[in-house]
């Protein structure tokens, strides 16, 4: 079957229930967000490239199969969201280690906007010291503080997204935020990064 032409011009909705008739749609519509969901991954675990690519691949596989079951009244951005956080807490947990590395591929340009929005940094570039010792800082927060505060800041998701992503109520995620935010100032000041 021949995929239209104004493909682009539709929507995720649209593209859903075209996908259930034809999956070349759903590849289509996964293309919007196989970048963004590499980079989440990436900035929430510390998974070599390799294994984002197979939870991706995953991810595409569990999204596929229950596509019939997407609930409309959510955004699907949102769901995709929630069915690749899902695998990588499940992947995390199967292998019971220690992270390392978590933000080594993190880009400078990541960093500076990450401590810029959580942390009212002013406009100004970082040092490669003051960039290693803030990652570090950010590399030190529990998963819970620093995946809503990904998902805020570098995702730029809104609170209901975060919301359904994380599956926690409003308050829940502006809490996190919040203490996530004091934690990484904590951190920041115990490092002493004189760059800030």
């Amino acid at each position: 079957m021949k995929l239209e032409h104004n493909f682009i011009d539709k929507n995720d909705f649209e593209l859903i229930e075209l996908a259930k008739q034809d999956s070349e749609y759903f590849g289509i519509l996964m293309s919007r967000y196989q970048e963004k969901l590499f980079w989440y991954v990436k900035r929430i675990s510390y998974f070599t490239n390799e294994d984002i690519e197979d939870i991706l691949q995953e991810v595409l596989i569990k999204a596929y199969r229950n596509l019939n079951e997407f609930d409309a009244s959510f955004k699907f951005s949102s769901w995709i969201y929630r069915v690749t956080h899902n695998r990588v807490v499940d992947e995390i947990r199967k292998r019971k280690r220690q992270k390392e590395g978590l933000f080594d591929e993190l880009k400078e340009s990541d960093v500076e906007a990450f401590l810029r929005s959580s942390i009212d940094l002013e406009q100004k570039t970082l040092s490669k010291d003051c960039f290693k010792k803030a990652r570090e800082a950010i590399e030190k927060l529990p998963l819970k503080y620093r995946e809503a505060m990904i998902l805020r800041f570098l995702e730029e998701k809104n609170y209901e997204e975060i919301m359904d992503i994380l599956e926690r109520p409003k308050g829940s995620v502006a809490t996190l935020i919040a203490r996530g935010k004091k934690i990484l100032k904590r951190e920041l000041k115990q490092v002493r990064i004189d760059c800030l």
